[in-house]
């Protein structure tokens, strides 16, 4: 009887006309939601997108770009150069150049190294206490060695590089592992130092050092640093070693990987690579 009742004062003519209204606004919305997105929608370049198909898609930074999509765009817009990417292949680069008009020469693989071979050998100025960062530690007095050019073994360079291809060594120094390491470059603009470089894939040994101090400077600083004796120059049977402020410089395309400068470094600061 209650339901009678109630049923029976309901004023559906009122009812249909609100229903009516709500369906009617929501129509207008729409309709108003579709004008408004194809009003301002931007069109997306398709030829970036065809050149972002083509990156390697690592984002590592290495290239100074946020990721491969900022990348694209720098490509496309003639901002950025094809051999700021390392990561790459050369022959995605090829195509990557056809689609955007650019000019391309083919890179040699490289790999990154570490300059520094001091670690645990490196003279301290003071104790570092605080957040184990590489960055951080610059805040105080430019890192806790003596030697301005050393590697602070912090790890700034590891927390950056996107595959795990470098780490820092039981001595106290970032080591980079050839096998894995795709020269991104990531950890070469992260370094505050300085010490991380590109050599060629194929280069048989490396110079882990990077302070151009003179011999009796370098003592003491680091029991491991290179002294500039010449050494490793003198003894080159290619000449592929020359000296440039105190340190050995190698021409890798004179260099036959005898080795001989590895055992003649009396402070060991050539590298098997």
């Amino acid at each position: 009887m209650i339901n009678t009742i109630l049923c029976g004062s309901v004023n559906w003519a009122s009812v249909g006309l609100v229903l009516g209204l709500i369906a009617g606004l929501a129509v207008v919305l729409t309709l108003l939601i579709l004008l408004v997105t194809k009003i301002c929608h931007i069109q997306e370049d398709e030829k970036v997108v065809k050149v972002l198909e083509h990156l390697a898609g690592a984002n590592c930074g290495g290239c100074g770009y946020s990721g491969c999509e900022g990348f694209a765009k720098g490509l496309c817009s003639g901002k950025a150069s094809l051999g700021d990417c390392k990561v790459t292949s050369n022959s995605e680069k090829q195509i990557i150049a056809n689609i955007a008009n650019l000019d391309f020469a083919a890179d040699s693989p490289t790999v990154a190294v570490v300059k520094c071979s001091g670690g645990k050998g490196a003279t301290n100025k003071f104790e570092y206490v605080g957040y184990p960062d590489c960055v951080n530690e610059m805040v105080f007095h430019k890192g806790r060695k003596l030697c301005t050019t050393a590697c602070l073994g912090d790890g700034s360079c590891a927390s950056v590089c996107p595959i795990g291809a470098i780490k820092v060594n039981e001595n106290g120094v970032a080591f980079v592992d050839k096998e894995i390491c795709t020269s991104c470059g990531a950890c070469i603009k992260k370094c505050p130092k300085m010490c991380i470089e590109r050599i060629p894939a194929s280069a048989p040994v490396y110079v882990a050092c990077n302070s151009k101090c003179r011999g009796k400077e370098v003592m003491a600083q680091c029991q491991n640093g290179c002294i500039g004796c010449g050494l490793c120059a003198k003894n080159c049977t290619q000449k592929a070693i020359t000296m440039v402020d105190n340190l050995p410089v190698i021409d890798y395309n004179l260099c036959t990987g005898c080795k001989t400068c590895v055992s003649k470094c009396p402070r060991k600061c050539i590298k098997e690579f």
